[in-house]
């Protein structure tokens, strides 16, 4: 779980009737006054542990219905209470009530609503009676406060009903110095976002599995005593018992709890690492809320879910955050109210179950917070379920910035029945209209799926269930559906940032990848298990994603006997994939795009995992390193012949060249290669190693130093990515010193090559603007490279430091800008190859078995800036309506392309692969082209196979605003 942040999500559920129409409780709001000293919240509810924090203001505008010339409306937000907003009293006075409006500029999630009077010391114009609004549209308003201020300086805090707005309006109705005089005054105006206020603790017993045995000293009470300084510990004089440690809250009675704060120890010792947090309604039976992992700083912890009523909570700890032993502590505990949640959500379904006497299979269930509870539509004999497609529409009454989706499918010990496979996800403004935003399938499991996409302003929100995930018949069931609202929504700029496109759900992580020859579809696996790796029992998790229909379909491969986790991947040019190694350590699969199949190769001669292997310019496959698995060490070079499936070793090609300098040793050091063919049958390695080689696989192979990669240190998990095959032009950016643990870099160098066993010419272009590692990086058409996803300190299995901002690298200024934020980490054991349309495929990442916060079971697609106009609407592409030869191109050929407008240029992009940040398939070669005029261009493919590789291609074809056509795929022999 994420703790508090300025991207605090908002997880909306609700308490509703049983049934399908609305239920509005009308929430009072809460004016928090002062007395004459310091801010005092309502005792009733005190405030501890995490506050709703006040919002960025910058670009935040202030009208108002009046002012004196001097004392402007946007002194409110100029942070200090020295200046203020006065309404006109000279020439003549303007009459009550008076309104300030602040526009926000983009829309929040907000729940409060924050006032200092002008600190000059006078109490004149001072407001009394009041009412403060909110409104999305600047037109249509929503009290969400009133009352009457206290005449005095301290700052006034208004806290309602979180929602949704751009704008917020104060109202004064008086003044409070009771004079008559018809002018106010307001110093500052600021706006709160936040978690929901905290729960009276007054009534509360606590206990623990375990305290210290010292008198009065770190007892569970001491977690709720409202002093930071006071803790509760587990025991840690003499014999400390281990993990886990409870912390269990009796409230008195029950109560609507949305979520719950953890503030640490004083120390560091003893901070929750990995929790879970459950509810009982009888101190006995608990049942699962909500579990995540805490980072190990002295920040407050702040962890939210949909509102749930009940009387007891229990925090267990699963681990402490540092790992430095067995004790948990905790300074202050608190739950949060969750009767001040949003309460008017409607559901709509195509069919529910409500007519039986031993279930309840209401739609309303799946709003309740209440995972025992569940939606099922009808299925007993005299209501025969309508089967197929099934749709759970939420209209959340206003708009919100939604970025995404929990579904939880139904709880039922040993009864599955019901789970959602494919699906499609859509959202609506206005209920008619509605946009794809993401689609795919479930796993066949009772486990959360969250889904996330890009910040999409919406009121609805559909779930569209199309099959059953076991194929156990018509019926389609859900414990709990809930929208994730983002606190903030920033209006997108494709045009210069990119957009991100649909979210792809898939049965399991995908960890590789490979575009599939001849149908560009999108081919991806784990290992033996959805979701986990390291049993090497012979089977592969795959499946294959349609980019033109949207479907996913799963398929688990076992005739070959070969866990393909971690392996090497090429793609041949004959269109086979070549996957080599892995789990199952001296196996090798071949995948037939023709038949959809999988065939065994050739065992290899030396077993390995997290090697690199690269497809060679006479069609042949080298591979090298790879001592994850297998004998360690001792990984020199092997080919592949894939026409005789035979391999064979390469002794001059020693591993001894690539290794890096990695603190876990051989077992790292020879991991995952850049790879590059040249011609005549020669390899350039890159890296990850800062020492440069140049492999040639004829006869028995030889090995040529290439010096170092400038200034550059080993950068393992960095990319390498060939931008202009025909120049020899690599780009490296980020990695790290060691595999995990380790510090990451920004460097970025442009290595061009010579000749085969010639030093290459390495320039240092400076850095990027973020410093990553287990990162993915993907040429695009037009020659810059798109950089996703990686962490800032490169750790495996972690999301701790993910980097959401894309960059993209334009080699002609040698220059990387920002693009827009992704929703989803992709870091360790994520993906990213280019779809022939020109976007961009990234997702997975984890595979860290049950339960792991690092484990991401989609993708989502990345449309680049060159798709859209500077309107932000979509550009229109050039569209190429034929090639001759129309498939098969022969190196040094010509190709004659006819276009529907007129182009400058082409490029062909080679089919990739990619699976732990490597992608030795992916090249892009810009072509030499001349005009035949009538939109007809002869195109000229290089004869060298060092820089086309022979396989499968795309061709594109780019005008001169720099949009490229939908790729057309050809296979260069």
């Amino acid at each position: 779980m994420l703790g508090l942040s300025s991207f605090l999500p908002f997880i909306l559920s609700t308490y509703l009737a049983h049934q399908t129409t609305s239920l509005t409780l009308k929430l009072p709001s809460r004016d928090i006054r002062t007395g004459t000293g310091p801010e005092q919240y309502d005792p009733t509810t005190p405030v501890a542990g995490i506050a709703p924090t006040q919002l960025d203001r910058a670009g935040w505008t202030a009208t108002a219905d009046s002012f004196q010339p001097g004392c402007e409306p946007q002194n409110v937000l100029d942070g200090t209470g020295g200046s203020w907003w006065e309404t006109q009293f000279n020439p003549t006075m303007a009459p009550l009530p008076h309104n300030i409006v602040i526009d926000m500029k983009n829309s929040h999630v907000i729940n409060g609503f924050r006032l200092l009077p002008r600190q000059d010391g006078s109490p004149s114009g001072n407001i009394g009676q009041h009412k403060i609004e909110t409104s999305l549209d600047g037109q249509s308003w929503t009290q969400v406060g009133s009352g009457t201020y206290a005449n005095n300086q301290a700052r006034k805090t208004t806290l309602f009903q979180s929602r949704p707005a751009r704008y917020i309006r104060l109202t004064a109705q008086s003044t409070a110095e009771g004079k008559g005089y018809p002018y106010v005054t307001v110093g500052e105006i600021n706006v709160l976002s936040g978690p929901d206020p905290t729960l009276p603790r007054n009534n509360w017993k606590v206990t623990a599995d375990s305290e210290n045995p010292l008198p009065n000293q770190h007892r569970p009470v001491e977690a709720t005593d409202g002093a930071s300084t006071t803790y509760w510990s587990t025991q840690f004089d003499g014999a400390s018992p281990g993990f886990p440690h409870t912390f269990t809250i009796d409230q008195g009675s029950a109560k609507a709890v949305s979520g719950l704060t953890y503030l640490g120890p004083p120390t560091s010792n003893g901070r929750i690492g990995q929790y879970t947090i459950q509810k009982s309604t009888d101190g006995t039976t608990w049942t699962p809320v909500v579990s995540g992992s805490w980072t190990d700083d002295a920040k407050p912890k702040s962890t939210e879910f949909g509102a749930i009523t009940v009387r007891y909570i229990r925090l267990t700890a699963l681990s402490e955050a540092g790992n430095r032993g067995t004790v948990t502590a905790a300074s202050e505990i608190n739950l949060l109210d969750g009767s001040r949640q949003a309460t008017d959500f409607t559901v709509t379904v195509d069919s529910e179950e409500i007519t039986t006497a031993t279930e309840d299979g209401g739609a309303i269930n799946a709003l309740d917070g209440d995972p025992a509870t569940f939606w099922i539509t009808k299925w007993n004999n005299i209501n025969v379920s309508p089967g197929y497609p099934h749709f759970f529409k939420i209209d959340m009454q206003a708009s919100y910035a939604v970025r995404g989706l929990r579904y939880l499918p139904r709880q039922t010990p040993g009864n599955m029945q019901g789970n959602i496979g494919q699906h499609l996800i859509e959202t609506s403004a206005d209920g008619n209209s509605w946009t794809p935003v993401a689609r795919g399938t479930w796993e066949d499991d009772t486990q959360m799926k969250v889904v996330n996409w890009r910040d999409v302003q919406a009121r609805f929100l559909r779930l569209t269930a199309l099959t059953e995930a076991g194929n156990r018949g018509p019926w389609a069931a859900a414990a709990e559906i809930q929208p994730i609202i983002q606190s903030t929504f920033v209006t997108p700029s494709p045009e210069s940032a990119g957009q991100w496109g649909e979210t792809i759900n898939f049965p399991l992580i995908p960890v590789a990848a490979a575009l599939i020859p001849s149908t560009s579809e999108v081919l991806v696996w784990s290992a033996w298990n959805a979701d986990n790796y390291g049993d090497g029992n012979g089977r592969t998790v795959t499946a294959t994603y349609n980019p033109s229909s949207g479907t996913v379909t799963q398929s688990i491969v076992t005739n070959t006997g070969h866990d393909m986790f971690c392996p090497g991947i090429s793609l041949t040019k004959s269109g086979l994939i070549v996957v080599a190694g892995g789990t199952n350590s001296e196996k090798t699969s071949v995948y037939h795009p023709d038949t959809r199949s999988w065939s065994s190769g050739m065992n290899l001669i030396l077993p390995r995992g997290y090697n690199s292997q690269a497809t060679l310019s006479n069609g042949g496959v080298f591979t090298i390193g790879g001592s994850w698995s297998g004998v360690r060490g001792g990984k020199n070079g092997e080919y592949y012949d894939p026409v005789a499936n035979t391999w064979s070793l390469r002794p001059g090609c020693p591993v001894a060249p690539i290794l890096t300098n990695d603190a876990e040793g051989i077992y790292r050091a020879d991991n995952h290669a850049w790879l590059f063919a040249r011609q005549n049958n020669s390899v350039f390695h890159a890296g990850p190693s800062k020492n440069m080689n140049w492999f040639t696989t004829d006869g028995q192979g030889s090995t040529t130093p290439a010096g170092t990669r400038g200034n550059d240190n080993d950068a393992m998990n960095g990319n390498a990515i060939m931008y202009d095959a025909l120049a020899g032009k690599i780009l490296t950016i980020g990695g790290a010193a060691s595999y995990t643990s380790s510090y990451t870099t920004s460097n970025a160098h442009i290595i061009t090559l010579g000749a085969p066993n010639t030093k290459p010419n390495v320039t240092t272009i400076g850095s990027a603007h973020y410093a990553r590692a287990f990162h993915n990086s993907v040429v695009l058409p037009d020659g810059k490279v798109l950089i996703l996803g990686g962490v800032n300190y490169a750790k495996i299995f972690s999301d701790d430091t993910s980097i959401l901002y894309p960059e993209l690298f334009d080699p002609a200024t040698n220059s990387f800008t920002v693009m827009a934020p992704m929703s989803i980490p992709r870091n360790y054991h994520s993906v990213a190859i280019l779809l022939a349309d020109g976007t961009v495929f990234t997702g997975g990442g984890g595979l860290c078995g049950v339960g792991c916060t690092a484990n991401h079971y989609d993708a989502q697609i990345f449309r680049p800036p060159y798709l859209f106009n500077a309107d932000q609407s979509p550009a229109t592409r050039p569209k190429i309506l034929s090639t001759n030869p129309a498939k098969e191109v022969k190196l040094g050929g010509g190709i004659t392309v006819t276009m529907d407008s007129p182009v400058n240029r082409f490029s062909l992009v080679r089919f990739g692969s990619a699976t732990h940040s490597v992608n030795t398939d992916q090249r892009r070669v810009p072509l030499a082209s001349i005009t035949g005029g009538g939109n007809v261009y002869q195109v000229l493919v290089p004869k060298d196979p060092g820089v086309v590789v022979p396989g499968w291609w795309m061709l594109f074809a780019i005008n001169t605003k720099g949009v490229p056509s939908v790729g057309v795929v050809v296979n260069i022999q």
